[in-house]
């Protein structure tokens, strides 16, 4: 069934519509939520609390945006409100992106020692930095629909995921030279 077609039968109080909606954006969800927070047991919690928000709301969704972007606001509000509630340090914790399989054990550990590296680099961002590079490296979402997500300008957007990607840079140098860490 095309996603419009899905919707328009949620809206309209179809529940087999909003249960196979609500089924089609959780993964995206909870990824989203758990680049954003760092952590799984945060990750669980808000997309929960997304999914739940996506169903109470469902009947506000005008199709002047995309779906998928409408949702991702959504997640994001929940995860910058988790922020704010919180504001205690946030690490990622070991959790291995889908990677290519590697035979050569030597490989294996070094593209391991680079995730562990990247995720802790990330976790290190500021909140509006992480949120930025999650939207755009992990959910593909373009600059506009970054800025539509987050309610930002789109010069914004854009200053963001630069100074976002230099900060990135300097953490992860001490890699890039070698995987020395000093």
């Amino acid at each position: 069934m095309v996603e419009a077609e899905l919707i328009r039968r949620a809206q309209a109080g179809d529940r087999e519509s909003m249960i196979e909606l609500l089924r089609s954006i959780e993964n995206s969800v909870y990824r989203s939520a758990f680049y954003i927070l760092g952590n799984e047991q945060d990750a669980l919690d808000a997309s929960q609390e997304t999914l739940i928000r996506v169903y109470q709301k469902i009947h506000l969704f005008q199709e002047k945006a995309k779906f998928s972007t409408w949702v991702q606001r959504i997640v994001s509000n929940i995860c910058m409100d988790k922020f704010r509630s919180k504001k205690e340090t946030i690490s990622i914790d070991e959790h291995e992106l889908a990677l290519p399989v590697i035979n050569n054990v030597e490989e294996e550990f070094l593209l391991n020692d680079l995730t562990h590296e990247v995720h802790q680099a990330v976790a290190k961002l500021p909140d509006h930095y992480r949120v930025v590079i999650v939207l755009r490296y992990l959910q593909e979402l373009s600059y506009q629909e970054i800025a539509d997500t987050l309610e930002l300008p789109l010069n914004t957007v854009k200053s963001y995921l630069f100074r976002a990607r230099q900060q990135l840079q300097e953490l992860l140098y001490d890699y890039q030279e070698g995987g020395v860490k000093g």
